[in-house]
């Protein structure tokens, strides 16, 4: 078995200059760990517009008060 580097852009796999793999050949893609990280706290950071949540509505609290009723 061999490691060859390569990045991911648009979906697609892109290998470094020069390496050539035979046609139908079965490919196991492992990813870094940095490069992991970096892209599991960018896809928690990444401000989804269609599953914003929304603030909670909070009603102040007056000190010195008890509520009896």
């Amino acid at each position: 078995m061999r490691a060859y580097r390569g990045w991911v852009r648009e979906g697609k796999v892109e290998l470094e200059e020069g390496v050539r793999l035979p046609e139908g050949a079965v490919v196991t893609v492992t990813v870094g760990e940095t490069e992991l990280w970096r892209a599991t706290l960018r896809a928690a950071l990444r401000r989804n517009a269609r599953r914003r949540s929304r603030g909670r509505r909070w009603i102040p609290v007056m000190f010195g008060r008890t509520r009896t009723e």
